[in-house]
């Protein structure tokens, strides 16, 4: 363990979670070695957003290499946290620039994505996998104005037509070396209780985030005509503003005294991650825990969670979150509730 403790300025516990404000960074190099069994936040993506005022904020940053080179500290911890042979699922996406920003006057894409994996290589992370996270281009035009995006343009000059801008869950692992081998904890999922189609849904290299059903099987008689891939072949139907998708914002959108998440973690990508890459009572772990997406959607599947958040309204509105989904737990999840109000 390291000398110098963390700042924490405040903590909230549960049962089966904590949550603390703190730094992220200065928090998780005085969690021990090999302790968590997932990994699973969305990072801040770059200077997209600022979330907070503190200079320990990695979104309060210039440019990708500056955030970067913060960043790599967390990962570097990260590493050391994970328990050999798991992994860690970040939820990001590649970033737009524009001619106004640009030193040459060009207009393109900024590989985000990429630049977060460099850093997991390099920190010493296998890239294992890149799952595509479907967004409706329709209402990407409606949201940006996206040049690239308009009727207009393509009528005038498809050379400037991009396609719509899809957000990626990208997982790493951490391999065992030799010797640990004994602090292997393989993810088994029975056939008898995991049904071969519902893997296959899981193995998809697109998951759909507006699927009212996205946790029923094929097959399932439970699934209605919208669980169906119709989104992919029918744009402006949506893709994340469904009540079900969002539900911690969609609560919160209900307290006028509460601040909304700028770009909070989808709970259903979420929730597959902690389906496919845990077990029961494993331990989750959140340097972002924002208004509390992972946290909450770990409770509501038997997981263990510890997050850390700087901002402290989000982290008081994720307290509330924890406290509320482990105390409904006998009654159904705080997703049903809350769906259920609508």
């Amino acid at each position: 363990m390291h000398d110098i403790p963390p700042l924490v300025l405040d903590q909230a516990n549960g049962e089966a979670w904590s949550l603390y404000n703190a730094d992220c960074v200065s928090f998780a190099r005085n969690l021990p070695d090999n302790s968590v069994d997932l990994a699973v936040y969305s990072p801040p993506f770059s200077n997209l957003y600022v979330y907070s005022e503190s200079i320990a904020d990695h979104g309060n940053c210039a440019t990708d290499a500056e955030f970067f080179d913060h960043y790599r500290h967390l990962v570097r911890e990260k590493f050391r946290i994970l328990r050999p042979g798991r992994l860690t699922a970040i939820h990001v996406k590649d970033l737009v620039y524009y001619q106004n920003s640009s030193e040459d006057g060009s207009a393109g894409l900024r590989a985000f994505s990429d630049g977060c994996t460099r850093v997991h290589l390099e920190e010493g992370f296998a890239f294992h996998c890149r799952i595509t996270i479907y967004r409706d281009p329709v209402l990407e035009r409606a949201k940006t104005n996206a040049h690239g995006l308009l009727w207009k343009t393509f009528q005038a000059d498809s050379s400037f037509c991009r396609v719509g801008m899809p957000e990626y869950l990208m997982v790493y692992r951490k391999w065992a070396k030799p010797g640990e081998e004994d602090l292997v904890r393989p993810v088994a999922h029975p056939k008898d209780k995991v049904p071969l189609a519902r893997w296959q849904d899981l193995a998809s290299p697109i998951w759909r985030t507006n699927d009212i059903d996205l946790w029923l099987p094929y097959g399932d008689p439970r699934r209605t005509p919208h669980s169906q891939v119709w989104n992919l072949k029918e744009p402006g139907q949506g893709d994340a503003d469904l009540p079900t998708t969002d539900v911690l914002n969609v609560a919160i959108a209900k307290d006028e005294r509460a601040e909304r998440h700028l770009c909070p973690m989808p709970l259903n990508i979420t929730k597959r991650a902690l389906e496919l890459y845990t077990n029961k009572g494993d331990v989750v772990w959140s340097p972002y825990a924002g208004i509390g997406s992972e946290g909450v959607s770990s409770l509501s599947m038997g997981r263990k969670f510890i997050g850390t958040e700087l901002n402290p309204t989000y982290f008081q509105q994720a307290a509330k979150f924890l406290a509320e989904e482990e105390k409904v737990s006998a009654y159904g999840s705080l997703f049903d509730l809350v769906e259920a109000s609508w």
